[in-house]
């Protein structure tokens, strides 16, 4: 069975620091283009970051360039979430997701309905 774990969800104060993790298991993970998402109470989901095949590419929102890094360990099917400078707005359900890498050239999406398997999320609050 295809599973994604999320943790590393916590309170934090205004400027602080969290690192989410997930951690994939029942499919080829270095096949696969891994993204986060969030939902904020009463909003739809939103694109966060996201990294290609093998690493070499990641991508982030404008919301959160800079502040936050993306990135993965094939060797052990996982994905983090390095999240610094954490703001009120950061307040969400973060999602890890896959999506599998089809072509050699394919263009990384941000949509949601385009990656099949979804971890559960990990609760983050920033507040004082």
């Amino acid at each position: 069975d295809v599973q994604l774990q999320a943790s590393g969800g916590g309170l934090v104060q205004p400027g602080s620091s969290l690192r989410l993790s997930c951690t994939a298991s029942g499919f080829i993970f270095g096949s696969y283009e891994m993204s986060w998402f969030r939902q904020a109470p009463g909003k739809g989901p939103e694109w966060v970051s996201g990294i290609s095949t093998g690493g070499r590419q990641t991508h982030y929102a404008d919301s959160v360039k800079g502040r936050f890094t993306i990135s993965r360990d094939d060797r052990k099917n996982t994905v983090s979430l390095q999240m610094n400078s954490l703001k009120p707005e950061d307040t969400a359900a973060y999602y890890c997701a896959a999506r599998p890498r089809r072509a050699v050239f394919q263009v990384f999406s941000r949509l949601k309905d385009d990656y099949p398997y979804w971890g559960q999320g990990t609760l983050v609050t920033v507040s004082s």
